[in-house]
Parts: structure tokens; sequence; C-alpha cells
């Protein structure tokens, strides 16, 4: 539903518990439990990343008895219409040396 390559989810209370990982393996035998599981409740907040696209999402989980026949949940909201790699910000910045570190030119003038 939100175009997500490498996902990694992770319950927004503090903890760092997390539900699924990009890493291979790593969260896998949660793949058959349910949210309830995790403590995760109506009003329970998740956060999304994707680090191959620089995507965020935070995630409200609202209960709702009022879903259609076989809908098993239903997103509501806004949802970007194109998701990717945000444009370089190395591009907008004007960098006078060719370097943004921020390191000056030495003026030691000790003997070596």
């Amino acid at each position: 539903k939100f175009a997500m390559v490498a996902p990694d989810v992770q319950i927004d209370d503090g903890k760092g518990t997390i539900l699924i990982s990009s890493e291979e393996g790593e969260t896998e035998a949660n793949n058959h439990r349910k949210l309830s599981d995790f403590g995760i409740r109506n009003g329970t907040r998740l956060q999304a990343d994707d680090f191959l696209q620089d995507y965020t999402l935070l995630i409200n989980v609202l209960h709702s008895e009022d879903l259609e026949k076989d809908v098993e949940f239903e997103v509501v909201g806004d949802t970007p219409e194109r998701i990717g790699p945000k444009p370089s910000e190395a591009t907008s910045r004007n960098i006078s040396n060719g370097s943004d570190d921020g390191a000056q030119p030495s003026t030691s003038t000790g003997n070596q």
C-alpha cells in the first residue's frame, strides 16, 4: 500500500520494538503473530522507515468493526503520489571550496 522497498517498522513507544526489518530473517518470527501480541491496540502509533528511499511514515492504528467483508485493513489519509529519493541537497547549496565539511586551511607555523 505504501510502495516501500525495504521497510523497517517499529512501535513508536520509545522502546524500539521492531515488527518488520529490512534485514533478511531478523523479524521472520513475527510474520504469523497478531498486532495484539505486541501490545498494539487502538491508538498505537507505528513508525515505518524505508532507508533506500529516504521515506518515513507515522501510522496511527485505529480499530474498526465497520470494514467491508473480506477487508482486513484500510488505509485512510493522505498518501504520497510519488515516492522516491529526495533531490540531492548538494545541488541546492552554494559550496565555495568544493567541500561542506567546515574544514579551514591550516595556519600552523611550527617546525616539523
